[in-house]
């Protein structure tokens, strides 16, 4: 569960970014570069499997967990806006700091370990206790711990070097913050999206070079041929973690990198391997990335925008239940997260809509640069399988829950497209480039 309010801003770009990763990639015997050998690629469709019973109640169950942590996430800060409990912490902080800066900060400190303190409960039965009871998780409960207290640290460094900023706007212009806010948001996201492979992935996990030199030539091969050069491949112990596979292609510049999980090169034959990193490839080549930010950045400006046209008269309302009447005040933060909370019910859901669209384009991408309609869909099966995934969610998942389609949209999907056994133009035929 997130614990601050930077993550519930950016969640639509990290959704974007880093959740389109559900995807990896397959080697065959031919080279990566060349279309695959006609011979042993499978033409028969592939069909969408049934959930388990397993896969069935971890879908349901997870329904139900969606609700109690989103409801959670509104009434903590609530409770500790509507108790006056922000302005005692802000008052503790007053006196400590003396300064405004150093009193923001300190009470960002203060604030953010009662969040991670009240929120542990919670989040050791999501990520621990549930995950293990499905068989989706490797990860001992040193390891968790050890992940949960750095995750938190990373969390609080993260506040403490931003969240100054729109505390300081807001203090400077309080009728247009919002938008000034917003317009910084856009190098903020880009810088987080440089940060996070190089810097914050590597606390969690070891990246290391691939162990299947064979594959990583293939894979290197396919990068080639999509455009993608001076990228570099990795491979990530994820298994010492969780059960689940994924890949993923990420950063900018110097810091782009292609991941793929050790999980996923345990578990997937080398076709649906390639396949999956055609897909993350293609993310990256048609600039989703870039997209993401700058569609994540339009829904931080309309809730930055909402939470300055309701903060007004809830402070007018509340502001001495409160303890404070200005959205200046750094106890203002729980309100903030409040807000955040509520108003993402109703962004969230443009922002998933979007992912569907690209990740959906991915596959596209996928199938268009590799032409393994087989191994395609034969991938999202394993995806299914191993996920504990559920072809066919209902609407109420795919409204507030859903980054990517369905398995099943994905299965018939990649059984029904094949413009070039027709003679028609491929859609991005042109980024590809000839095989070396």
């Amino acid at each position: 569960m997130t614990h601050m309010i930077i993550p519930h801003l950016v969640a639509p770009a990290l959704l974007l970014l880093v959740g389109n990763s559900a995807f990896q990639q397959p080697t065959t015997n031919a080279p990566a570069a060349q279309q695959p050998d006609t011979s042993v690629a499978e033409s028969g469709r592939v069909p969408v499997p049934e959930p388990t019973e397993r896969a069935v109640e971890y879908y349901r169950s997870g329904n139900v967990i969606w609700l109690i942590s989103t409801a959670w996430s509104i009434i903590l800060p609530a409770v500790i806006l509507f108790s006056g409990l922000s302005a005692r912490i802000r008052d503790l902080a007053e006196r400590l700091g003396k300064k405004w800066f150093v009193a923001l900060e300190l009470y960002l400190i203060l604030f953010l370990a009662l969040m991670y303190l009240v929120n542990l409960p919670l989040e050791f039965y999501i990520g621990y206790i549930r995950q293990h009871a499905y068989g989706m998780s490797n990860q001992s409960l040193g390891k968790w711990l050890r992940d949960s207290i750095l995750g938190h640290a990373v969390v609080m460094v993260t506040a403490c070097l931003v969240l100054w900023i729109p505390y300081l706007l807001i203090k400077k212009s309080p009728k247009r913050w919002w938008l000034y806010a917003s317009i910084l948001a856009v190098p903020l996201l880009f810088a987080g999206m440089m940060v996070l492979p190089t810097w914050v992935a590597p606390l969690f996990n070891d990246f290391g070079e691939m162990k299947n030199k064979e594959l990583e030539a293939q894979i290197q091969a396919l990068a080639d041929r999509a455009g993608i050069e001076g990228g570099r491949i990795y491979e990530v112990n994820k298994s010492i973690d969780t059960k689940a596979v994924n890949a993923y292609v990420v950063g900018f510049g110097s810091t782009k990198r292609i991941v793929l999980w050790d999980t996923l090169l345990n578990k997937l034959p080398p076709r649906e391997i390639l396949f999956i990193m055609g897909h993350e490839m293609g993310h990256y080549v048609l600039g989703h990335l870039v997209q993401g930010i700058l569609v994540a950045s339009v829904l931080i400006f309309v809730t930055l925008l909402l939470i300055h046209l309701i903060s007004r008269p809830l402070l007018r309302r509340f502001g001495r239940r409160f303890g404070f009447d200005q959205l200046s005040d750094i106890a203002s933060l729980p309100l903030l997260l409040l807000l955040v909370n509520v108003f993402s019910l109703f962004v969230m859901p443009i922002g998933l809509t979007f992912s569907r669209h690209i990740e959906h384009e991915a596959d596209r991408f996928g199938l268009e640069i590799t032409r393994d309609n087989h191994a395609a869909a034969q991938s999202f099966v394993e995806l299914q399988k191993e996920n504990l995934g559920v072809p066919w969610p209902d609407w109420f998942y795919k409204l507030w829950r859903g980054s990517h389609p369905s398995e099943g949209e994905r299965i018939d999907f990649c059984n029904e497209y094949r413009p070039w056994e027709t003679g028609q133009p491929l859609k991005y035929g042109h980024l590809f480039q000839a095989p070396k």
